[in-house]
């Protein structure tokens, strides 16, 4: 997902929308929409009244309230909010309660940005975005969403929403030392009893700082958020578009709100029955095969990286580096590097199937190469930003708030020995990334969560997108959650280890099927499957 993806990729990068999804680490090109042939079914269900809208219940004065849109510019430094400006879009706070139990009681805010409809004539309706994490900022998202749109996004008003404590919402920051959760086990039982007290002390500081409003960091209420923006943006329905993370919150809402939604578009599916804190474990094959297929390609760049000639001699690299850092940790710049963060490094380097993205990653492994080799380095830009987000604080609050969703909406296994069996076990599979798929985090010592996982609705048209070799959000899932809604189609990206894929990779068969859809409101009359080679 942006998922289990680490700020330093995600958050800092989304500072620049004008040339694409970069907060998925990615180099991206809007591309010109490819015509589909092909008869189409599956219109969207007609819109009904819903009750509670501007009623009298008691959400109506957060259904009803009057919302002040605004400049989304907060200062000199404010990229973001510049970019926004730049495509016309106007920001504005919506006011929810913190306990949907009490709704009388404390409130905060979420914040939205919005691009508006220019086609009023035929316009469809707003498209909420939500780019995963779970914790991902969306607020900067509506420029680059309109561009790969393309004309229909004429016909939108494109809202993005920084989730409850997300981005520009209401903040929550535990004061973590680092931006993830994400450790690997070491290389032995006392590495691993140091990731233990390491998930012990994240737990314990989300409990000093940010206690009172856990319980209610979760999916569930975020997909409440969602329905009061709808209503107070005036919409019976809404469409949406999700990633990753993103893609289970749409299903939350789709099932805790029927009726609701227009036109679903779901990105690097998430199969319900898998979500929670231990999510990645079983995604191992794909990130090796993603590993994989990098080296190949750094094989065929040997004379600008130097890693080797061929895929196993790149591949040893790697191999080397979690051994000399298991035995004396690498420094890299002011940072020490050991077989517990090394692989964390190698896991975020994998999501993006591009050569910016492989070129990025090559450059940061010579980098600890030269590192092993006992040479001063100043480690590249995306090899310092990675560092800096998981070995400081610079992106705390990326940290918490993704763990606090996870922790908050499933329950996690509370002992430590449950963690370093299957870790043993994983490692058997996968010395390098088996560990860090399986260990534990600090769910394993957080409060149960107030409510249990929403039960997923059995069936909805919606268009589901996924590349086959999703080292992030496993294909698998997307054709379990294609099984569960007969009624949705399944567009497929072959040939691609690449997460995120509308307006992100650019294929043209993959934009044009989603677009055509949020054109016209209808499903393929069948799945479609798009080539990598064809674009």
């Amino acid at each position: 997902m942006t998922g289990f993806t680490l700020a330093a990729a995600a958050s800092r990068a989304r500072r620049s929308a004008s040339s694409g999804l970069h907060r998925f680490a990615a180099r991206t090109a809007m591309v010109t929409a490819l015509c589909l042939t092909g008869a189409v079914a599956f219109a969207a269900p007609p819109a009904t009244a819903q009750p509670g809208d501007g009623g009298t219940g008691p959400l109506a004065r957060y259904q009803g309230q009057h919302l002040t849109w605004k400049s989304c510019v907060l200062g000199p430094s404010d990229d973001t909010g510049k970019e926004l400006q730049r495509a016309g879009a106007q920001c504005a706070d919506v006011t929810v309660p913190l306990d949907y139990a009490d709704p009388g009681g404390r409130t905060i805010t979420v914040a939205l940005s919005r691009i508006r409809a220019t086609d009023t004539a035929h316009r469809i309706g707003a498209l909420l975005l939500n780019s995963g994490g779970p914790g991902g900022p969306t607020i900067g998202d509506p420029p680059w969403v309109r561009k790969a749109m393309r004309q229909v996004g004429q016909r939108y008003d494109v809202v993005g929403v920084d989730p409850r404590f997300v981005g520009r919402s209401t903040p929550l920051d535990c004061h973590w030392p680092t931006g993830t959760f994400l450790r690997g086990a070491g290389n032995g039982r006392a590495a691993f009893d140091r990731s233990t007290a390491f998930a012990r002390e994240l737990a314990r500081r989300c409990r000093a700082h940010e206690g009172a409003v856990l319980p209610f960091v979760t999916t569930r209420n975020t997909a409440r958020d969602m329905d009061v923006i709808r209503a107070a943006l005036g919409e019976r329905r809404i469409s949406y578009l999700g990633y990753s993370y993103g893609s289970y919150l749409g299903e939350v809402y789709a099932s805790m709100f029927p009726g609701r939604t227009d036109r679903v578009v779901l990105d690097g599916v998430i199969d319900p029955a898998r979500y929670g804190p231990r999510l990645m474990r079983g995604m191992e094959p794909a990130n090796r095969h993603a590993l994989e297929d990098w080296a190949a390609w750094a094989a065929a760049h040997d004379t600008a990286y130097g890693l080797g000639r061929t895929r196993a001699t790149v591949l040893a690299v790697i191999d080397r580096l979690q051994a000399t850092a298991g035995r004396t940790p690498l420094r890299a710049g002011g940072h020490r590097v050991d077989d517990q963060v090394l692989p964390v490094i190698v896991f975020n380097g994998l999501s993006q199937d591009n050569d910016a993205a492989y070129g990025d990653f090559a450059q940061a492994i010579r980098d600890l190469r030269r590192a092993a080799d006992g040479r001063h380095i100043t480690p590249s830009p995306w090899l310092a930003r990675t560092l800096d987000s998981l070995l400081t604080g610079s992106d705390s609050a990326y940290g918490s708030v993704q763990s606090a969703i996870l922790c908050g909406d499933v329950a996690a296994p509370r002992d430590p020995r449950t963690y370093w069996r299957d870790v043993q076990r994983a490692r058997k599979r996968d010395a390098l990334l088996g560990p860090v798929a399986n260990n534990i985090g600090p769910c394993a010592f957080w409060d149960p969560p107030r409510e249990r996982p929403t039960t997923i609705r059995n069936d909805l048209p919606a268009l589901l997108v996924n590349a086959t070799g999703d080292p992030r959000t496993g294909y698998q899932g997307a054709r379990e959650v294609r099984r569960m809604w007969p009624a949705s189609r399944l567009v497929t990206l072959r040939g691609a280890d690449q997460h995120a894929l509308y307006g992100v990779f650019g294929s043209r068969c993959v934009d044009a099927t989603v677009n055509a859809y949020l054109a016209g409101g209808r499903l393929p009359s069948m799945d479609v499957t798009c080539e990598r080679r064809s674009g």
